[in-house]
Order: structure tokens, then sequence, then C-alpha cells
């Protein structure tokens, strides 16, 4: 088809988003047929066998979607309050959002709350094709053995999956990623701090002295000393080499700031302010692009399966269009994420925890620990799951340490400090807890925003109170207290000493308009424990042992972060870890031959 004009495309897009054009049609299927047949979006001498016409990551229908509408890029506009196509999710299935056959949903909504019309939102709803794991299916594929055979399986497509692909591509294996949801990105799409590292060229060029002593010593006191040492000290001594990895592969690490719990800035990330898990994420998507790495979205693993003899022989998986069919492999990498969003787990592991909020994505449901478990694997610190204190009080949206560390103060909602804002995550959490209303607020200026890109995204989706002077903004948010902790505060910072709560570094004060308040809540946002791994991301069985063949790396495995995670190490977890297992899994596929 020839492709549209920005303009027309834009005018299709408002034009079904109103409703008109679409009466004889129920469905976006029905609508494109009635244009030009099923062929506008089908291979039409593949229609008749759904399994060969139509793949499970739905390749083919998105690229008609581009030939015909143009990219996202050239869909973008700013006449939309709002725009999806340019959203921080970056260039994703079309599919995603509009389903042929089915009820179109917009996927942002599965974290924000959008107001926009939808065309052919009224469709009705089909059930989920990933609803739940069928066990008959998945015996009957095991039965029915292997349709292909990979050297490497990765399961899970975030910053962990991703890098293990790239490395095992890169020692030789033939590798294929698996990610359950419509597009790849996991939790590591919402990074929003950075990537701990010492030793880097960004340290060196700001004169900051760190080594990885300090850097494996602030791990173990976050952790509460719970770590394993030998796990925080492989995480430090190639941390350096990580961000090193990732400008390699295009990304840009060389702003630096400081997160809680760290003695010095190490926390790397893009120069300009822009969220670090976005920019990262669309590094290693197009880093696989380019080195012909096999990612296949809407498809989820949904049992490992064992040889007689206990080593990995492959795994079920379950696509959306292909249904359950098996696929061989002698290394499977696990690199699923943790289970924040999985209620019935976080209950079950810490039921403290089971009405709270979560920042997580939706895809962050444990499903790496319960395949890890059926077959045997030892978990570590299972029950063990970081509240995050910044997690704005009326979203899911989660709002950055690196507020803090860039110069934000909290405030209670009267308006006074009551703690040190470099502190760690959980004591942060703890002390927010004990206030009267078990909820903060986070105050900054124009000095911040202009050091934070993201702090405008807050701004657009309608979580900050804005006023012109302090005094404007207590009386807008019912802080009465506000303009003498500002007064004190900006003493401090002057002086270069906190004399109220210890903060070791201030870098702003309160003095340039606007001002901003955002109201934050401790929340769910990361699970320490997981799958039990040893230093060199093999998985461990109930008796310590390895389990031949079987690799894990991120969010999925336990043991690194003890019962406290520190901002910054989880990027770096994933890239260390995730490089480490894809390496050592094809050097094992590759021996076996």
């Amino acid at each position: 088809m020839m492709k549209l004009t920005k303009l027309a495309s834009l005018m299709t897009v408002l034009l079904l988003s109103s409703g008109a054009a679409v009466a004889k049609s129920n469905n976006l299927a029905s609508f494109h047929t009635d244009m030009s047949g099923c062929e506008s979006c089908h291979v039409a001498e593949k229609m008749k066998d759904i399994k060969k016409g139509i793949t499970d990551s739905q390749t083919h229908e998105n690229e008609q979607c581009r030939s015909c509408h143009g990219s996202y890029e050239e869909l973008a506009s700013d006449r939309l309050e709002f725009d999806p196509h340019a959203s921080h999710l970056g260039e994703i299935n079309c599919t995603s959002c509009h389903s042929g056959h089915d009820k179109a949903t917009l996927t942002c909504n599965n974290c924000h709350n959008f107001e926009m019309d939808m065309p052919f939102a009224d469709t009705k709803a089909k059930k989920k094709w990933d609803a739940g794991w069928n066990q008959d299916k998945i015996q009957k594929a095991i039965a029915q053995g292997p349709v292909e055979t990979v050297d490497v399986i990765i399961v899970g497509g975030g910053s962990a999956g991703f890098n293990a692909a790239i490395s095992a591509k890169l020692a030789g294996a033939n590798v294929v990623l698996f990610e359950k949801a419509p597009y790849t990105g996991g939790n590591s799409m919402l990074a929003a701090g950075g990537i701990n590292a010492v030793g880097t060229p960004q340290q060196k060029a700001k004169g900051i002295e760190d080594t990885v002593d300090w850097y494996a010593e602030d791990a173990m006191k976050g952790g509460r000393y719970q770590n394993d040492p030998k796990l925080v000290q492989i995480l430090a001594e190639e941390s350096a080499g990580a961000v090193k990895w990732l400008e390699s592969l295009g990304a840009n690490m060389d702003d630096l700031k400081r997160s809680g719990g760290a003695r010095v800035e190490r926390t790397h990330r893009p120069s300009g302010g822009a969220s670090v898990g976005p920019h990262i994420i669309d590094t290693l998507r197009k880093a696989a692009i380019e080195r012909d790495i096999e990612v296949r979205v809407n498809s989820r693993v949904e049992k490992i399966v064992l040889n007689e003899d206990k080593s990995v022989a492959g795994v079920i998986v379950h696509g959306r269009h292909s249904g359950y069919n098996m696929v061989a492999a002698d290394s499977i990498v696990l690199a699923t994420g943790g289970y924040g969003m999985n209620k019935e787990m976080v209950a079950y592991y810490r039921p403290t925890m089971k009405d709270m909020t979560s920042s997580n994505n939706v895809t962050a449901t444990g499903d790496g620990v319960l395949l890890a478990k059926e077959i045997g694997a030892s978990m570590t610190d299972i029950d063990w799951v970081q509240a995050h204190p910044t997690i704005g009080k009326d979203s899911r949206i989660l709002i950055s340490e690196t507020v803090r560390g860039v110069g934000a103060i909290m405030v209670n909602t009267d308006g006074e400090r009551f703690i040190s804002e470099l502190t760690t995550r959980d004591r942060a959490s703890d002390a927010i807890l004990k206030q009267k209303d078990q909820y903060a607020w986070l105050v900054f200026d124009e000095q911040l925003v202009e050091k934070k890109k993201m702090v405008r995204g807050y701004e657009h989706l309608g979580m900050l109170s804005k006023a012109n002077t302090i005094e404007e903004l207590a009386k807008i948010t019912g802080m009465s207290k506000l303009p003498t902790t500002a007064v004190d505060y900006n003493k401090y910072q002057a002086a270069g000493k906190d004399s109220a709560f210890g903060r070791e570094d201030m870098p702003l004060n309160l003095s340039k308009a606007p001002f901003y308040a955002v109201k934050v809540a401790p929340g769910i946002h990361h699970t320490m424990g997981g799958v039990a791994v040893d230093t060199d991301a093999n998985v461990l069985n109930l008796q310590s042992w390895k389990m031949e063949g079987l690799f894990a790396a991120g969010e999925v495995t336990g043991g690194l972060h003890g019962h406290n995670r520190l901002g910054g190490n989880a990027i770096a977890e994933t890239v260390v870890f995730g490089r480490k297992a894809g390496e050592n899994a094809a050097k094992h596929a590759l021996d076996k031959k």
C-alpha cells in the first residue's frame, strides 16, 4: 500500500478516534476488510492456517500498519494533549493497543489513567489468550516433542534478558528470546534512576574518588549485611565494564548523580536528564536487531522441560497464535523479573504489603520463580520485598530517587522535614509510614526541573502542585510550616551542613520560581529474593548444586541485594549478570555439541 502522509495519517487517527467511518464495522479487522479485504493485514495464501499465517509477534501485521500509517515518529503530533505514539515505551508493536479482532485498549493505561477515545473501543472483549497455564496442553506439547531446536533460550525481554541474548549471540550461540508481553522492556523500561558503577571515566572527569570496596560496602550495608558478598563483589568489580558495554552498544551514560545509600556520585544515566530505562531498552532493542537475534513477543514460557538426567531439554512456549509448542535447547536463561505485580505471591511471601500499590510493570508476575520452583530450584530471600518511598500517592508512577539526589526535599503534610532525603529506601519508607497521614511531599524548584527533564513528565501527568512562591505552594497543599522549612534548608545548603538531619549532599537550594510539590507514599518496587544462583549465574537446586544448563539473571534471582536494594544497583545487576548468564549459557550449549 502507498504510505500516507503524516497529515493524512493524523486525520485517519482522529477520524477513527471520533467514531466516524466505523459505523458499519464492529472491529478493526472488519473495517480493514471493508476497505481491501483480509489481505490488507494478513498474508493471503497463509490465512487458512493460523499457525503459519500469523506469527505470535504479528510481524507482518505490524509492518502493514506502518506501511499505511507511517512510523510512530511520523504519527506523533503536538495537537494531541497526550500522544501515545510518542511515549517512553518506544516504537512498540501497533497491535499492543490495536487488536484486529478484539477490544482496543490503550497500553499506557496499564500504569496511567488517560481518558482517550480509542477506535473500536466498544468491540466486545475476548477472553485473554494468556489467561492461564493449561497443563493438559503443556503435557501434550511435551509428548509431541520439539518443533525447533536452538542453543540458548532467553526467557524475558527486559535488560537482563537482552544483555544475556546479545552476549550469548556474540559468543557464537544460536539464540531465541521469548517475551510474554506484546512488547519488550519489562520492569527495566520503567527504570528512572541509573546504573551504579565505580572507576568510570565519568567519575574521573568529575574528580570523584571511589573504590570497588566502597561500592561493595555500601551495597552490603544497604542490604543489612544479608547479601551474598561474593555476588556483591562481582557487581562492584564489573560495574565499570557494564557501563562501557552499554556505551559500546550506543547508550549515553554521561550524566552522574548520587543515589540513596551511596557515599559518592556513582549513578550513571543519560545526559540531559532523560530516564535511564527507556534509553537502555531502546539501545538494547536496536543492538538485538543489528545482531539478528530472534525476539518473539506474545510468547509465554510455561514450563522448563528436563532430560532424564535432570539437565535442560527445552521449554514449552504458549504463543498467542501458535499455541503450545516445545522448543529444545541445551541452555536456558531465566530473566523474567520479580513478582511485584502478583498480589497472591506478595500476600503469601510478604503479607504486610499485600494491600500496597506497586510501581512495577504488569509483566512482573513471578513467572520465573514459579518455573524454577517447579523443577526443584532453590530460593534465596524470597520473602524480602522492597517498598520504594516515593511512588505517586494517587498513581503507580515512580518518582525517581534521583529527584531527591539532585536536590528535592521531603516533608510531611505539615511541611516539615523528618529524615535525610538520601537515606536508604527502607528507612525512608518506614519514616513516611510513621507520619500522621502516611504520605509525604517532595518539594523542589525550577532549578531541579532544568536538570531533570523527566520531571516535566510528572507535570504533564498532572501530578505536580505548582506555585510562584513557597508561601503560595504552602497554601495550595496545606503545608503550613513549609515556608519556615524552606528558609532553614536554604541556610543549611548555604553552609554546606544539614544541622537537622545530616544530609550529606545538598546540590540545590529552594530559590528559583516556580516551586513544585508532588505527593508520594511507599509502594512495592522490587523483590530482592528469588532463584538462588552462584557467581557464574548458574541456578542452584535444593542441595545447592548447579542445575545443568539453567541460568538466571536480574530481579528473578535472589542473594545480591540482601534485605534492601540500593537505587542504581538493579540496572547494574541486569547488565553484569545478564552478560554473565548469556556468556556461560552459550559456553555450556556449545561445549555439548
